[in-house]
């Protein structure tokens, strides 16, 4: 916040009644003359007092604005015409232009012509208009020589502690603002090519957006065209069935209807109740189209994000509103490869799959990392409601996927396998295949099983065992690699003195 702000008027403070309202009879528009010129002038006494031969552009608008600023009509082109070229390139947040182009903005915002925006250079100075011709003014320096000669033009300074037209941004707000980088842009990429993602909107000024087709061509070109700091949604997309679209509207509300034409040019607009039959008509013959709600808690677009500078940080003071995949991403960022968290299994698919709530996101863990240990199915490991312990395996933050593995905090138990090599032991034959019989060399259920190739056996496993059978075993290998244990049928009689109970 500026030490020194002040709040500059044609209006006398002596005609101002005990509630702080005007009570003189000057009218409220801009006199396109010597009072407006007076106002350009001080905003130059000050930006001289205090150095300043550039500004930034912060938050631009355009019409219809989202403040009434005065009673003058909106003009064609917001005024901007001859400021900027008709797409607006430079007129964007963030935009550094000369103290000139910047009083010309303000002459534009004192005529009330269709865009406003604040001018600032940070922690020096800045200059908002707001309604009825009130400019605020501050800097860092005292500025004495600027309040001599803005009284000397007829107008009155008054100090404040602060400017009504601060960017009111709450940086307590819960989450981070997710940046337009290289991860966000690979998720759109992913999402285009499953078929989820199609358009992305992009909201170049506060309260006006473009609307740009994914996919039909290289992402990067899309890129190119975006506005430096705009805000972008990424959107699924548009019905194909528009009469069905456009028989289902409310019979009241405030809606933006989206539509594109044969040519492929996406187009919006926001239109009340009273305007739906005109659009209705408009796009009828319309290629695609989406009619989407205008209130926050009803539009729910895929991602969001706000393009960083150049240099990769985000310096727009401006947020999206977090949909559940913003979220998600704000959750991930908190994640690392290794990590050992704690969760909650909330399902056991059909297809062995364990899902584990931790912290609201939903991971998961595949059937190899549930256990060392040998099961029929994952509900042998875990079930639905437990609280368990795993470690992260990864954090893919464009699929928005985190494995986890369970197995990972439990202690291997194959290196102790590894030193019962030469060991004797007799146990249940669990499945007979035709290259051999499965052996269980540990007595519990889960037990770790070795293989008895058929070579290893003197007549065909199938003619002499069943499964439930003892058997003897040696264990002649473990693969620590492939996670395989061979081992050779040993005869009871010349094994009665070697073998070992199970481990």
């Amino acid at each position: 916040m500026l030490p020194y702000v002040y709040r500059v008027t044609k209006y006398d403070p002596a005609d101002r009644d005990e509630h702080g309202s005007y009570t003189g009879t000057e009218p409220a528009v801009s006199d396109h003359g010597p009072i407006e010129a007076a106002y350009l002038q001080a905003v130059a006494a000050f930006a001289e007092d205090t150095g300043i031969d550039h500004v930034a552009i912060r938050e631009p608008q355009i019409a219809p604005s989202l403040v009434d600023f005065g009673a003058e009509p909106a003009i064609e082109g917001h005024g901007l015409a001859g400021l900027f070229p008709p797409d607006l390139a430079g007129f964007h947040d963030g935009a550094q232009v000369p103290l000139a182009l910047g009083l010309a903005l303000v002459r534009v915002m004192l005529r009330d012509n269709g865009a406003w925006c604040r001018l600032e250079v940070e922690d020096r100075f800045s200059v908002h208009v707001g309604w009825d011709q009130y400019l605020y003014i501050g800097s860092s320096e005292p500025s004495e020589q600027a309040l001599s000669r803005i009284r000397a033009l007829g107008l009155f300074p008054e100090r404040l502690d602060a400017s009504p037209y601060d960017a009111a941004f709450d940086d307590d707000e819960p989450g981070e603002q997710r940046p337009a980088d290289d991860i966000f842009w690979a998720r759109v990429r992913w999402c285009v090519a499953m078929r989820q993602a199609a358009i992305l909107e992009e909201t170049y000024v506060d309260n006006a957006t473009r609307w740009h087709r994914l996919g039909d061509g290289p992402l990067d070109e899309v890129r190119t065209r975006l506005t430096p700091r705009a805000r972008l949604a990424v959107w699924p997309e548009l019905s194909t069935d528009v009469p069905a679209l456009l028989a289902d509207l409310p019979d009241e509300g405030l809606l933006e209807f989206v539509w594109e034409d044969e040519d492929g040019r996406i187009t919006s607009t926001v239109a009340d109740e009273t305007q739906f039959a005109e659009i209705a008509a408009q796009i009828t013959e319309a290629r695609a189209a989406a009619v989407l709600p205008m209130y926050v808690d009803e539009r729910h677009p895929l991602f969001t994000a706000v393009l960083p500078d150049d240099d990769g940080v985000l310096r727009a003071r401006w947020r999206t509103e977090p949909t559940s995949s913003d979220r998600d991403w704000g959750f991930l960022k908190t994640l690392r490869r290794g990590q050992i968290c704690t969760g909650t299994v909330t399902e056991i698919a059909s297809f062995g799959v364990t899902f584990v709530d931790i912290g609201g996101f939903t991971a998961m863990i595949n059937i190899p990392e549930l256990s060392w240990r040998p099961f029929n199915h994952p509900s042998d490991v875990v079930s639905v409601g437990q609280e368990i312990t795993a470690e992260v395996l990864d954090v893919d933050m464009v699929r928005e996927r985190v494995p986890l593995s369970l197995r990972a905090v439990q202690e291997d138990p194959w290196p102790q396998v590894a030193r019962r090599i030469g060991q004797v032991v007799t146990g249940p034959v669990t499945k007979i295949v035709p290259f051999g019989v499965f052996v269980r060399i540990e007595d519990r259920e889960d037990g770790f099983q070795g293989l008895v190739h058929t070579s290893a056996l003197d007549e065909s496993p199938g003619d002499v065992l069943a499964v439930g059978d003892a058997l003897t075993v040696k264990i002649t290998d473990v693969d620590l690699a492939r996670r395989r244990i061979a081992l050779s049928h040993v005869q009871t009689s010349a094994a009665s003195t070697e073998s070992q109970p199970h481990a």
